[in-house]
């Protein structure tokens, strides 16, 4: 038993999952190189934004791409790099299917289902799935995909997120005062004042070992749902501790064992507290010791493409020997007492943790290992 968390019953199956492909747009630009400099850095991408007017808002800052917002072009664009990563021509992907994390209508007609069918169809895939589950969506597509791999019920997936910083959501966020005023996000600091948004494109190849040279090891996943308010997460971070409970059990490893937390850390005040009493309620002493940054603070809030560019990003640094930095950070703030990254830093990653929270109490960790 962990810190009074009952036992996990989590189930793993007897496959083990990798990742054999992946690929990112970001405000950094095309390719998971940019935008892993970035992180390690410690460079925010926040700039003026220039797609929309925005002069009527509190707020004029976003981490967004340049030119075109073309999000179906980029997502059939940065499947297809990951695919080619991962070796599967458009012949190899018949009988494969999409999971696609998007916003609920991301194209004027034909909802959601129609557009995730329409990239399956242009990348190949012999069917898709869509999830809209704001923060969560593209980490939960991601469990869902390991399971089925895991278990035997699936070959190989391809798991995809798209968003691209658009007024209505920038609208209700600005008027929601969600917005940080000071254009820039701060996550576990002092003087945080809130989430700014970001474009994010990604997608990965999940598949069985054994099929090449992977990148990384999908080692665990958890999920969890505490409902304890409609936005306002659970303020001791339980419902998130089982979510991470479950991924190391899945794992068969011990919290000393995580050597990196990418946390979600959203640099609102009561989301950043919460996550801090979640992870000493679920790994005890080690999250006085574990490394935890959270590169919203460079790339801002994806939404539902957010969780995958997280993923990306930790498998990347994993594979790099090194710490993206928790930008922003003014001080220190005694409800968040975390071994935060605060300058560029190297390290032997085996294994790494990467957190995501949704309104309504969703909670998703993903475990990721060295291949």
């Amino acid at each position: 038993m962990i810190s009074g968390l009952a036992p996990s019953r989590a189930r793993r199956g007897w496959t083990e999952v990798v990742v054999g492909g992946m690929s990112v747009v970001s405000a950094f630009g095309a390719g998971v190189e940019p935008l892993l400099r970035a992180a390690l850095d410690g460079t925010p991408g926040f700039a003026p934004v220039e797609r929309f007017d925005v002069g009527a808002r509190r707020t004029k800052v976003a981490a967004t791409t340049a030119g075109s917002s073309d999000l179906a072009w980029e997502l059939v664009h940065t499947i297809n790099e990951a695919c080619d990563e991962a070796g599967l021509g458009h012949s190899q992907r018949t009988g494969s299917r999409l999971f696609l994390a998007v916003h609920g209508d991301p194209t004027p007609a034909g909802g959601a289902d129609a557009f995730a069918a329409r990239i399956a169809d242009a990348c190949g895939f012999s069917g898709a799935r869509v999830y809209t589950s704001a923060c969560v969506a593209a980490s939960t597509a991601v469990a869902d995909a390991a399971a089925l791999i895991a278990r035997g019920h699936a070959e190989r997936i391809v798991v995809a997120a798209g968003y691209l910083v658009e007024p209505y959501q920038y609208a209700l966020f600005d008027a929601g005062r969600a917005l940080a005023l000071d254009g820039q996000v701060r996550p576990f600091s002092t003087g945080r004042g809130g989430l700014l948004l970001g474009d994010a494109v990604g997608a990965v190849v999940l598949e069985p070992i054994g099929r090449g040279e992977p990148l990384a090891r999908l080692v665990g996943w958890g999920r969890s749902g505490d409902a304890y308010h409609v936005c306002k997460p659970r303020p001791d971070g339980r419902g998130l501790a089982r979510a991470i409970t479950d991924a190391l059990h899945r794992a068969g490893i011990e919290a000393c064992d995580v050597d990196y937390i990418n946390a979600h850390g959203s640099g609102t005040k009561q989301s950043d507290t919460a996550e801090a009493a979640a992870l000493r309620v679920a790994l005890g002493d080690a999250a006085d010791k574990i490394p935890v940054s959270s590169t919203k603070a460079i790339h801002g809030q994806a939404l539902e493409a957010g969780a995958l560019i997280e993923l990306i990003v930790t498998i990347a640094a994993l594979r790099a020997g090194r710490l993206p930095v928790n930008a922003g950070y003014l001080g220190p703030d005694d409800d968040c007492r975390l071994n935060l990254v605060l300058e560029p830093t190297t390290a032997d990653i085996t294994h790494a943790l990467s957190l995501n929270v949704a309104f309504g109490g969703a909670n998703t960790a993903l475990l990721v290992g060295a291949p």
